[in-house]
């Protein structure tokens, strides 16, 4: 959703039992739903544990859970349901919710979400884990994101990812939508 600017800072938030229950997965977690990595070639360097995902017609489709829901959504959904309660309005829709973890060396090069989707919903980061050695770049300018801190993200500004450190980096994600604003961006 373009917001207006680059990124809004959304304060500090309370990711330990967040944290505890994503670094606690199994590898092959990381690895049970490629869709992102298979059909957006700009992903090919992350891994993703989804809970929650829509179809690419939204709002005509559907949101889904998955493979990470029975495993992540109790420690999750009370961060999602915080950061919406304080930030948002209640009673929308969440679109998309994930771990994402971005890979040791990895990138994800500079692109604009372009689904119908994207442009309807705010997408909110909170980092899990992260260094120094991690640049984002949201329209030419980069940004640092903290470990227990939340952001939105315009992302309909050119963004990407660098990850230049030896640890890899991950991120919950969520997508939402308040009530009465699933409509066709304008323009």
């Amino acid at each position: 959703m373009d917001i207006g600017e680059p990124l809004r800072y959304l304060g500090d938030v309370e990711i330990d039992a967040l944290r505890d229950a994503i670094l606690a997965q199994e590898p092959e977690a990381w690895n049970e739903q490629l869709l992102r990595q298979k059909e957006y070639e700009v992903h090919r360097d992350t891994e993703s544990i989804v809970l929650l995902f829509c179809d690419e017609e939204w709002p005509d489709g559907e949101v889904h859970r998955d493979a990470g829901w029975n495993r992540l959504a109790d420690t999750a959904m009370p961060l999602v349901e915080h950061i919406i309660n304080t930030h948002y309005q209640p009673g929308g829709t969440i679109l998309r919710a994930m771990a994402a973890n971005l890979k040791a060396g990895g990138q994800i090069h500079p692109h604009m979400d372009a689904l119908r989707s994207f442009h309807m919903g705010h997408r909110i980061h909170v980092p899990i884990t992260t260094s120094s050695k991690v640049r984002f770049m949201i329209d030419g300018r980069p940004y640092q994101f903290e470990v227990g801190q939340a952001y939105e993200l315009n992302n309909q500004k050119r963004h990407s990812v660098m990850n230049r450190g030896k640890e890899d980096r991950i991120t919950f994600i969520f997508d939402y939508v308040p009530p009465g604003e699933a409509q066709e961006p304008a323009g």
